[in-house]
């Protein structure tokens, strides 16, 4: 039985990890920090692993406490991340600086693993083409335009100094399913009536249900890619307005005020929130990062790589995807 190291497992994404990792038959451990809710991860199957990110001598410590009897894990999926922060510093401090120092430390222990499999984002690329609408790539020279994706950059950059780990670099576009908060806000809204777009131009959107992104975690992991990158997503674009009428629809909605704002409004109530979010210590969804993400027009992908190298092949269309999520959100709603 191979060994697997989910680090941030109490997150939207890491529970999905954890369940798949078992069903495929991984022995599954959860890495979680000593304030992580549990709340998906409550099958008995699961080890746990705690660590403190902040210390390194903590997280040595840890990693001989926790190590399985074969001195180390074979693999390990790194899922930790901070989408949004009441201070920019800590996308660096979370995004980057935890990733460096836990690799440290696995080298210092010997304890490398056969593939180290680490989740960044599409926000790592920047723009690119936002008039003819070409496909972002993995050709692209990465320029970020987010302090997010900056860190995450970094941090690609890191794992790529290392010449003795097998790395995979997944950069997936937007991650949706049961539990995910971000796209639940823009379903909550258009339950209540009412959807609101960035800008006026043309905006080509992409999307990924969390259940085909983890498949192909474990599928890159078994056709032993090593040391490539790939960009995850459904292998098409939709308007905004076609994810209004999928969301509508399925929520049984006849009638949606639709809203399109202008730019520089979105900017100050951004700019706004995250003033608010910096007084109050509590990360604010709404910020100046998170803008420059809802205006950017293009993010259409070309995952041929990833078809290539090991038969990367979405199973749920947006509608589908979203019949599920919206399912989830009503009968939490009638709770």
């Amino acid at each position: 039985m191979k060994s697997l190291l989910v680090i941030g497992a109490g997150g939207f994404i890491g529970g999905f990890i954890c369940q798949q990792g078992l069903k495929r038959g991984y022995d599954t451990w959860a890495g979680v920090r000593a304030s992580t809710s549990r709340q998906y991860l409550d099958d008995d199957r699961l080890h746990f692993a705690t660590f403190d990110y902040d210390d390194p001598n903590a997280v040595a410590e840890a990693l001989q406490e926790y190590k399985p009897e074969s001195g180390k894990w074979d693999y390990i999926i790194w899922n930790l991340g901070a989408t949004k922060a009441a201070h920019f510093q800590d996308f660096n401090r979370v995004n980057y600086q935890y990733l460096r120092t836990f690799v440290e430390q696995l080298t210092k222990a010997d304890m490398l693993p056969e593939r180290f499999l680490y989740m960044s984002s599409l926000s790592a690329l920047g723009m690119d083409d936002e008039k003819g609408y070409t496909p972002m790539d993995n050709r692209m020279v990465p320029n970020p335009n987010t302090r997010y994706g900056l860190s995450k950059i970094k941090a690609e950059t890191f794992l790529e100094m290392q010449p003795s780990l097998d790395w995979i670099i997944f950069r997936p576009t937007g991650v949706y399913g049961p539990h995910e908060k971000d796209y639940l806000m823009m379903i909550e809204m258009i339950d209540k009536g009412i959807d609101v777009g960035v800008g006026f131009k043309k905006q080509m959107l992409t999307f990924i249900y969390v259940d085909d992104l983890v498949d192909a975690m474990f599928d890159a992991i078994a056709a032993g890619v090593s040391r490539k990158k790939y960009i995850i997503s459904e292998d098409r674009a939709y308007t905004q307005k076609e994810f209004r009428e999928i969301v509508k629809r399925h929520l049984g909605k006849k009638h949606v005020l639709s809203l399109k704002l202008p730019n520089a409004v979105v900017y100050l109530a951004s700019y706004a929130a995250e003033m608010w979010g910096k007084a109050t210590m509590k990360p604010s969804t709404l910020n100046r990062d998170k803008f420059k993400i809802m205006r950017q027009r293009n993010w259409q992908c070309d995952i041929s790589d990833a078809q290539r190298d090991f038969g990367f092949a979405p199973k749920h269309s947006l509608d589908k995807g979203i019949e599920i999520t919206v399912k989830h959100y009503l009968k939490e709603k009638s709770r």
